[in-house]
């Protein structure tokens, strides 16, 4: 069963950086896409940046040029860089990947676990 792992949430101060990743658990014949969205307590799940498998990358307006979201083709990891932190970016983060598990399979959406991030002084 493919897991997304994530990692790099925590306590930062605003102004201050953080990288989140999240792995999938075993190789795949072709990753389509990797998002990013975060949630917070009472809120609507909010997009917060793409990847696709081309390269091309889309950021909410909110994070443009604040938020990076990269890959790693060999460890099957995508990363989001998150600089200049501000406290409305508190949230839950949660990884999503759109994949086919062999040659020929049907695109599968699979969901990561969250990882908090708090952005406090």
């Amino acid at each position: 069963q493919i897991q997304l792992v994530e990692s790099g949430g925590g306590l930062v101060q605003p102004g201050g950086s953080l990288r989140l990743s999240c792995a999938v658990s075993e190789n795949v014949f072709s990753i389509n896409t990797m998002t990013w969205y975060r949630q917070t307590p009472g809120t609507q799940r909010e997009w917060v940046a793409s990847r696709v498998s081309g390269g091309a990358t889309n950021y909410a307006d909110s994070v443009k040029g604040r938020f990076a979201i990269s890959r790693d083709n060999d460890a099957n990891t995508v990363y989001l860089q998150m600089n200049n932190l501000k406290p409305e970016d508190t949230a839950v983060y949660l990884c999503q990947v759109t994949l086919s598990k062999h040659s020929g399979s049907r695109p599968t959406t699979y969901w990561g676990q969250g990882t908090q991030v708090t952005v406090s002084s």
